[in-house]
């Protein structure tokens, strides 16, 4: 069972992408330990009402916004801090992976895909920070956790855009941690290989799966509450010498030095 000692009590986050796999795992652990949660959702309102109403605790909200438009991301941090009354946590887990093969795609539908990718994974992510920093600084600082992908090193073969988008959020992830420490505030990027959720759990039972779970000397993929685990100890406060640091979570199935 969950330790639900409120070790975040008082404290408030931001989660986008809350509304499934893991950054709804993300925000379930957050409200157990105390904190109050901005649920984001893009498109399904629904799902992300469902988890919020489901939460430990009271004061939580859910806020939808189109992570592709700089105006609405500035927009959602705003909203996020009129509703909590202050920030001292963001994370960045929405994202999107559309498969688009160099050799088979003609060049419209490359660039569309291209430039939509990077908007949501890279841009959206980037515009978010810029919107939060102020309001994590009056805080007193706080914590960053960008979601990103063994994809950023193992590559991306079917989708290269994804595989770019979160190499390059790995990059602003350490620059930002550099840049943000005098004011406290602390960013680490997470970097999950495959994780079983419900998004996932048909292809993975599916003919492709067998060998995806060969690429793990476990014999399997990470599930989303080990990957929520992590985001808890990066904003905790007890491992705040992490910043800057890209956390791995893929069960041995690519590793690098």
């Amino acid at each position: 069972m969950t330790d639900s000692t409120g070790d975040l009590q008082g404290r408030t986050a931001l989660v986008t992408g809350g509304g499934r796999g893991i950054g709804a795992a993300v925000v379930r652990l957050l409200a157990e330990r105390g904190a109050r949660v901005a649920v984001h959702y893009g498109r399904d309102r629904e799902a992300a009402a469902t988890v919020a109403a489901g939460l430990s605790g009271a004061g939580h909200c859910v806020l939808g916004a189109d992570l592709g438009e700089p105006a609405a991301a500035t927009g959602l941090v705003a909203r996020a801090v009129d509703e909590l009354g202050r920030l001292d946590i963001l994370v960045n887990n929405a994202g999107i992976y559309e498969p688009h093969d160099v050799s088979e795609v003609d060049a419209a539908t490359w660039q569309t895909t291209w430039r939509r990718t990077l908007a949501v994974n890279l841009d959206g992510p980037a515009q978010l920070i810029h919107a939060a920093v102020p309001a994590l600084a009056e805080a007193g600082g706080g914590h960053i956790v960008n979601i990103t992908s063994r994809g950023a090193f193992r590559g991306e073969p079917e989708a290269p855009a994804y595989g770019a988008s979160k190499a390059a959020l790995n990059s602003l992830s350490q620059s930002l941690a550099v840049k943000l420490a005098p004011l406290g505030i602390h960013v680490v990027a997470v970097a999950p290989g495959w994780v079983e959720t419900d998004m996932t759990r048909a292809y993975l039972a599916g003919p492709e799966g067998e060998g995806i779970l060969n690429q793990s000397p476990l014999g399997r993929t990470a599930v989303a509450a080990e990957i929520a685990e992590v985001v808890l100890l990066v904003v905790s406060g007890r491992a705040d010498a992490l910043t800057g640091g890209i956390i791995d979570v893929n069960c041995a199935s690519y590793l690098r030095s």
